[in-house]
């Protein structure tokens, strides 16, 4: 007998719909599942079944075939355990026909309960799109899917559940939508802008990089509070719109780091050692994965000790930075994964760290300091909008007890504002911030008076800036235009914009 159930699998970010084909024949008892399987489909058999076993199901004793189709697609992991049983439960008589109008995910345990499975929401989203209107996913994945809108989500905790529902004897509760403006959002961060001691012109620096979501580079010597600054971001970070939720939380959930929230509301924030491999912060492998600078998608890439990363890893950034995509490419598949991220750096200006320190003696010879400020190529440094010199903090400033010091909420009303004045703005543009923009958004969007743009032609001259630097600049210009509230670039704002463009070397 035959039967057709409606599976997934997942192709980079995006879900593609597989049906599960199985054909029970008379013969010598046999499992076979053919359509490209993985190692984790093909151990599905064993799963599945000591699952039929242990839930009180017949096994039949004949040749059973299982057909994945596509049979082009490769197909990976644990998730087609579930459509594999009730497929074969099906096909054996033992369950009534599957209509089209449902799709099973699932990784089965032993004794038939279902485990979580990465990858669930690709899954139901895909669901939304072809029509399909019931799903049914492992408990743990429940919130992860009731996210989606428009698709009927049952919970099951084991295979048996799925089995009584589908054979009429005890119907599974539909789960309600999830709207995500009631999902709470932990307000509690680890740091605050309040505990960082003087760096008024740092902090103003950062202030501006994150509303408009520039590249910032901090440089100074050991224990300036570069780190200290970079991990206050989180902090002053606007929170992220529904769509860039659900882009970030698909990365999340096929990566298997999604845990028990339904959606990540907060923007990541990934600060990853520099001894990171190239896979580890590109992605890839065998069977391409997210690396380092898609799970900052929509949030911050914070690499601390810059220049101590291999030069080839840091000259891979070079693409996704300006793309805000990366294409992996390799034998078997490409996949394209997003990568747009705000780049926080971290360096010193020489190996020991006190190159130019005025109460403390460097002890690098000058070839040192070369070769150490050479790791960093110049397109790399082109690439990053803002760079800022954060020096030694005074003794004054680390002993006073920072009352006066403005608070991350303070900040972050500012940045939220600049933020949704950028939103409308670029209504209908792939942009969502200023960073975003492109040569010809920048020719739309931006109002720049007649003296700004005399003071940008000075510049241009003076201080030699590439065409990337000159529209970097305009962009930095329009974002601490938006944190003032002004809707034009006056002569002002170019003129702190210029402040922070500099240097091709650190």
């Amino acid at each position: 007998m035959f039967a057709k159930v409606l599976s997934c699998a997942v192709v980079g970010l995006e879900g593609i719909q597989v049906e599960v084909e199985t054909d029970i024949l008379n013969g010598l008892p046999a499992f076979t599942v053919v359509g490209l399987p993985d190692k984790a489909v093909e151990e599905s058999k064993e799963r599945v079944r000591s699952a039929l076993k242990n839930i009180g199901a017949d096994i039949p004793a004949k040749r059973i075939t299982v057909n994945l189709a596509p049979g082009d697609l490769p197909k990976e992991g644990p998730s087609f355990d579930l459509p594999i049983a009730v497929s074969i439960l099906v096909a054996s008589g033992q369950l009534p026909a599957v209509t089209n109008t449902a799709l099973f995910l699932g990784e089965l345990s032993l004794d038939g309960s279902l485990r979580h499975t990465k990858g669930v929401l690709p899954m139901v989203l895909l669901a939304k799109e072809k029509g399909i209107e019931n799903v049914f996913v492992p408990e743990e994945n429940s919130m992860e899917a009731q996210i989606v809108e428009g698709v009927s989500v049952f919970a099951a905790k084991s295979l048996k559940d799925v089995f009584l529902h589908i054979a009429g004897q005890k119907q599974m509760e539909k789960l309600p939508h999830i709207n995500y403006e009631e999902l709470e959002e932990d307000e509690e961060y680890e740091f605050d802008m309040k505990d960082v001691r003087g760096q008024e012109f740092v902090k103003r620096a950062l202030e501006v990089a994150v509303a408009g979501g520039h590249n910032i580079l901090f440089k100074g010597p050991p224990g300036a509070g570069k780190t200290l600054l970079a991990k206050t971001i989180p902090s002053i970070l606007p929170p992220l719109t529904f769509e860039e939720a659900l882009e970030v939380t698909k990365i999340y959930s096929i990566s298997g780091l999604l845990g028990k929230k339904p959606l990540i509301k907060k923007r990541p924030f990934r600060s990853p050692h520099h001894t990171t491999s190239h896979i580890g912060l590109i992605g890839g492998s065998a069977l391409p994965r997210p690396g380092e600078i898609s799970l900052a998608h929509r949030g911050v890439l914070f690499l601390d000790e810059f220049p101590e990363f291999p030069r080839q890893v840091l000259e891979a950034l070079r693409q996704p930075i300006e793309d805000g995509f990366v294409v992996v490419s390799r034998a078997r598949e490409r996949v394209t994964f997003p990568s747009r991220f705000m780049l926080v750096a971290a360096a010193n200006p020489c190996p020991c760290g006190f190159f130019g320190e005025k109460n403390k003696t460097c002890s690098c010879i000058p070839s040192q300091i070369l070769r150490y400020q050479k790791r960093l190529s110049g397109p790399i440094l082109d690439r990053i909008d803002i760079h800022v010199e954060v020096p030694s903090v005074e003794i004054s400033k680390i002993t006073t007890d920072g009352k006066d010091a403005e608070d991350s909420k303070t900040v972050r009303k500012r940045i939220d504002k600049a933020r949704l004045a950028q939103y409308k703005r670029l209504i209908g543009k792939k942009a969502v911030a200023n960073a975003d923009m492109g040569a010809k958004d920048i020719k739309e969007m931006v109002n720049i008076t007649d003296a700004a743009k005399e003071i940008l032609k000075q510049a241009v001259a003076r201080l030699s800036l590439s065409a990337r630097s000159y529209h970097k600049t305009i962009k930095v210009a329009q974002t601490i235009a938006d944190l003032e509230g002004s809707k034009t670039v006056e002569r002002e704002h170019v003129l702190e914009a210029l402040q922070y463009r500099v240097k091709t070397t650190i």
